[in-house]
Order: structure tokens, then sequence, then C-alpha cells
């Protein structure tokens, strides 16, 4: 039902603002007047159109009824999508991953089951990712296909990418999904700028009239940040063995963890130990925060409790990473001891939480959080998956330095 699609997203947004109005209680009190016009219009807006139109579709709904799709069309596409050999990749109106196919995972580096729920638009360089986020929105409001050019964020052979959006409806679902198609390598090439296909290029035999092949050429930027990341987990993996040879236990590896993190890969570097037993409670063991901040803001977030973290809650209790860009949830890490919450008073641009574990199957040990603020660049996927391995590094390290228990005689 279009009709409570348009409420859905309506009230969705108005949620966004409610919680923005919450947040901005943390302002100083001198510009917090022009809050209370704007909760009286947000009030006023609820029960001038929210309401109305809801009683509307609960009107509509009790007249009308709904099918499902057949279960054997549904996995027959599925599969169909898997085996496309073009990039195809399926996201929600705020350009979140909703299914990737094989083709995308190999074109982004990436899997898709750590892809999925993530935006994609983390994966492209800065000046391509607000336009995809645009372009997508528009197609999921309906207002037809489109197509654009990005650039990919990490180092690649395949130059600019065309993507191509289509909007779909995915049966028994509430709201439109966007179809992207990925074309790497391939730009239409203009008119009068040169010919068509590049010496050498392994396409130069079987090159399309009116395509043009780009020159495989590396970004010294994004080179350049490659090899800081591989440094990083190259200094990780020595601290950890230096931590390891000094028989330190599960605090000490966090601490020295959190030292090499700080400042180079993140602004704030914050960890958890997991409860001990069943009947245990989560421990802030070291919180690291710009070298410019207070004494007092960082002493708030040493003594805050995880458990009223829900980020490190769901971390912790159902080994989930959360990566978030400007996050929506001002919550999302807690309030300090005056009420305020966190990422507001810390102006927390991307926030990147990863549960402390080997594998799957292993218990969680531990949590690690950190904070980007001001105008530092968000986490990219790219950065996410490093901090994934050195997630999994800690948690291999963890239990070997803890006291081993004596041999048994003989």
């Amino acid at each position: 039902m279009p009709g409570a699609q348009e409420f859905g997203a309506e009230l969705t947004d108005f949620r966004r603002r409610v919680d923005e109005l919450r947040a901005a209680r943390a302002l100083p009190s001198q510009e917090r007047l022009s809050l209370l016009d704007a909760a009286l219009f947000e009030l006023q807006h609820m029960v001038d159109v929210l309401w109305p139109r809801y009683e509307e579709l609960v009107a509509a709904s009790r007249t009308t009824g709904g099918g499902r799709g057949d279960r054997q069309e549904q996995q027959l596409l599925r599969a169909l999508f898997q085996r496309m050999p073009v990039a195809a990749v399926l996201l929600d109106r705020e350009s979140v991953v909703r299914r990737m196919n094989f083709a995308a995972t190999q074109l982004f580096h990436t899997r898709a089951g750590y892809a999925t729920g993530r935006p994609l638009a983390a994966s492209l360089r800065r000046d391509g990712q607000a336009a995809l986020r645009s372009q997508v929105a528009a197609v999921a409001r309906g207002e037809g296909d489109r197509s654009l050019t990005v650039r990919l964020s990490q180092p690649s052979a395949d130059g600019e990418v065309r993507v191509t959006l289509a909007a779909l409806r995915p049966p028994g679902e509430p709201h439109p999904a966007v179809l992207a198609a990925f074309q790497p390598g391939m730009v239409g090439h203009p008119a009068g700028a040169g010919t068509p296909g590049v010496a050498g290029h392994p396409a130069e035999a079987g090159a399309a009239p009116g395509v043009w092949y780009p020159e495989s050429r590396p970004d010294l930027a994004e080179v350049t940040r490659h090899a800081e990341l591989l440094d990083l987990v190259d200094d990780m993996t020595t601290a950890l063995l230096k931590v390891a040879l000094d028989g330190g236990g599960p605090e000490a590896v966090l601490v020295r963890a959190a030292e090499v993190l700080h400042g180079r890969f993140a602004d704030w570097v914050i960890a958890d130990l997991a409860p001990e037993t069943a009947s245990g409670v989560p421990r802030r063991v070291v919180a690291l925060g710009p070298w410019d901040t207070a004494d007092d803001r960082t002493a708030s977030l040493a003594k805050q409790d995880p458990a009223s973290c829900p980020v490190v809650v769901d971390a912790l209790s159902d080994g989930v990473s959360a990566l978030r860009v400007s996050p929506p949830d001002a919550d999302a890490f807690g309030r300090d001891a005056t009420g305020a919450p966190v990422l507001v008073r810390e102006e927390v641009t991307s926030l990147l939480c990863i549960p402390l574990r080997a594998s799957a199957t292993d218990p969680v040990r531990g949590a690690l959080t950190l904070f980007r603020t001001g105008g530092r660049g968000a986490f990219g996927m790219a950065e996410a998956g490093v901090a994934d391995r050195i997630s999994r590094h800690l948690a291999l390290a963890m239990p070997r330095t803890t006291a081993p228990a004596p041999a048994a005689e003989a």
C-alpha cells in the first residue's frame, strides 16, 4: 500500500526529529529557547497530519486483504540474484545493504554477511557518498531510475564504477527497495576525447564501440591509507606479543591495544570486559579521549557503566558489530553523569563497536568501541574490516595472557 509506505516514512522522520529535540537538551540553556517552538510545531503536526492518516489507513486495512508471493518463485529469484555475473546490491532507502550477490562481494572485497546492515556509501570515496545516498533516496521515493559514476574507497584496478539504480517492491514487505547494479571499469567516453579502447588493455580486442577503458592508475592517497592500515595491524601484533611475553592479563591486553589505536585510528578508544559469569556484569577497562579533552570528560566515560550503552550490550551479549556514520540514535552509547548523551557531548561523527572473540562460535571476551569526532573522516568498510581482524587478534591474545594452570604431576 503506497499510503502505508508514505505514512511509515513520515512517521520515521517524525521520530528522528523528536530524537533530535530530545538530544538538544544537552545544549547550553541560552540555546534552548528555539526548541519550544519546534516541539510545539511537531505536536501540531502529529495532531493535524499523522493521526488522521493513521485513522484512514486503519479503516482501509479492514476492507482490503493482501497476498504472499509464491515461495518457489522467490527462491528462484534469490538464486538468480546470487548467480548474476553483474555486481548487484539490494539497498533500502537509507543506502544500507540488505543483500549483496557474489560478484558484488568480489568488487567490494568484503563478505556478504559482513556488509549486510552497513551503509554502502562507506565503501565509496567521500566525493561520491552523498551523491549515492541522494540518488538512492530519490529512486526509493518513486522518482524513476537513476545512474551515476562513483569511485571505490579501496585501491582498485577498476577505477570508476558506473551504478544503475532501479526501484523494486519485494513481495510481502511494506517498504520499497533499490537494486544497484555496478559496472566496474566502464565509463562513457566523451566524443572527440580519444579512441575507445586503450592499447594493451585486456579488453582491447573485444572493446565495444563507445566504451572507454581507463588506464589503471592507483590513487596515491588510497595506497597510502592502505599502507597505514597494514602498519597499524603490524604494530598491534607486535604490542600483543610483548604483552604476552610480559605475562599480562586481559586488562593489560586491552590497555595496550587502546594505546596503539588511540589517535592514529580513532579519537576515542573504549574497551570493556565481558562478565566472567552468567550473573556477572561487564566492566570498563580503559577509556582514552582526544589529547585536548578535559580530564573530567575522560573520567566520566571511564566510570560509565557499560551496561548502560546499548551498542556495547549488543556486542557483549549477541556478538553484534555496529558501524554508524552520524549516529541517528543519540543514546546509542548512553549518557554521562549529567544526563547528556555521550555521542552529542563529544560530537561523534562515526562510531565503531566490535565484539572481541576469536571466531563466530567462541564466546565474546569483551567489546572495543571507537569514536571519530569533529572533522575527521568517518570509518569506512575497509577500516571496519581491519578493526574486525584486530578484534580477533585481541581475543586470541587475552586467553593466552591469563595465568597458566599448574602442570599435573605424573
